[in-house]
């Protein structure tokens, strides 16, 4: 996110952008620890099908998605510090 963007907004977009994107990276998690275990779980019962292989993968790879919003909510702290501190 670029910082001019988040200069240009009011800390109260800043807190509620902040809260959405927790939101979102919880439910990000849940769903693909969901996905993990429904993979691992039909990887260990149905004996290697290839639908639960391709699964698997997916879910791997969906894990490397868990750190946008947290890259986002640490540009969004950063921004509020530093309006805290030009406030005092």
């Amino acid at each position: 996110m670029k910082n001019n963007d988040l200069r240009n907004k009011t800390i109260e977009q800043l807190q509620s952008k902040l809260t959405v994107n927790k939101a979102i990276s919880i439910a990000l998690i849940i769903v693909v620890t969901l996905l993990t275990a429904f993979s691992i779980y039909g990887l260990i019962a149905k004996d290697n099908v290839p639908t639960f292989i391709a699964l698997f993968a997916v879910a791997c790879t969906s894990w490397s998605l868990i750190a946008l919003p947290f890259m986002f909510m640490k540009d969004i702290k950063t921004e509020l510090k530093f309006r805290e501190n030009i406030s005092q």
